[in-house]
């Protein structure tokens, strides 16, 4: 591990001004440290930011939550609201890590979390993430764990958060600190970005920005479900996931929400397989429409071939388990 200084925050204003170039924030540390013995990650200096007052879940005015993002995976998953008011969040995070690291873990940094790909990890091996220009040895390696919608000719790396990919069901909000005092909210959808000519670059926070919030809305309507599909049952990441959120009133799917994992290299959603639901019965035919939409650009790498057939399923089998009581077996 390369040598760093290190400084012990006393303010959030303080910690955001005092980045710069080489500069990280840390918290629980559970990927950072990670990749730091590893010479992935090397900064000069470390802003620890874990004894800030960020901490603790608020209800809001309108009706939803206000997460610190100090606030741990097991404080969260195990909050009485949102075990009763947000379930797909807390299954997504006691399926997405050990009690040990969920103890340690934060709201903030489980958001920002790196890749878990083979090759991002081997400082050997060519990585367009990792060194900028050098290629994508995962596109003609072994790729089983890799992304197979919104990847590109320099990175199939997937994103590997359960806790974002329900985030992203609930549409939850991102609010930052900026250098100078500025705050800004940035919905979940926009945090992320798709590699592109730049894999590097993961998300849209600028330098020095910190995450301090996560804003859930109202509750929504309807049953919830967080169903992921992995290699072990003891805290692998998702093969394929997905988040689930769907409304029925008189037998007729009156709202949807389905985010995934494992697929794509930020928590994906795509709004058009939401609309394929809306104001149809609910049907297995249905549900394998919903897919078509889903999986319509989808390409596979070779050794991940497999994950758009297992999202089909996935998907139909969630949907089926959401709308149990209200399904036509027969619909068109």
């Amino acid at each position: 591990m390369k040598q760093f200084d290190y400084i012990k925050a006393d303010s959030a204003e303080a910690a955001v001004n005092a980045t710069g170039e080489g500069v990280h924030f840390i918290a629980g540390g559970t990927n950072l440290l990670d990749l730091m013995k590893l010479q992935i990650e090397t900064p000069d200096t470390l802003i620890d930011i874990s004894r800030l007052d960020l901490g603790g879940i608020a209800d809001t005015s309108a009706g939803g939550l206000l997460i610190g993002a100090l606030v741990t995976n097991s404080d969260l998953a195990q909050d009485s609201r949102v075990r009763g008011r947000y379930p797909v969040l807390a299954r997504a995070l006691l399926s997405g890590a050990s009690p040990q690291l969920r103890n340690k873990a934060t709201t903030g940094g489980n958001l920002l979390q790196r890749t878990r790909c083979y090759y991002f990890y081997d400082t050997a091996r060519a990585c367009n993430k990792r060194d900028p220009g050098s290629g994508c040895a995962a596109q003609g390696g072994f790729n089983r764990i890799m992304a197979v919608l919104g990847t590109s000719e320099e990175c199939i790396a997937a994103h590997p958060s359960d806790m974002a990919v329900a985030m992203r069901a609930l549409d939850a909000t991102i609010i930052t600190l900026l250098p100078g005092g500025d705050r800004r909210r940035i919905a979940i959808g926009d945090l992320y970005q798709l590699p592109g000519d730049t894999p590097e670059i993961e998300n849209s926070l600028q330098p020095g920005e910190l995450i301090t919030h996560i804003e859930l809305p109202p509750a929504p309507a309807g049953e919830q479900l967080y169903r992921k599909v992995r290699d072990r049952a003891s805290y692998a990441f998702a093969l394929v996931s997905v988040a689930g959120i769907v409304a029925v009133e008189d037998r007729i799917i009156t709202s949807a929400a389905l985010a995934f994992g494992g697929l794509g290299p930020m928590p994906w959603r795509d709004a058009a397989v939401e609309a394929v639901l809306i104001g149809k019965a609910p049907s297995i035919a249905l549900f394998e429409t919903a897919a078509n939409v889903l999986l319509a650009d989808a390409r596979g790498y070779g050794s991940n071939d497999f994950k758009i057939p297992l999202a089909r399923r996935t998907l139909v089998a969630a949907l089926r388990d959401l709308t149990t009581s209200d399904l036509v077996e027969d619909a068109a």
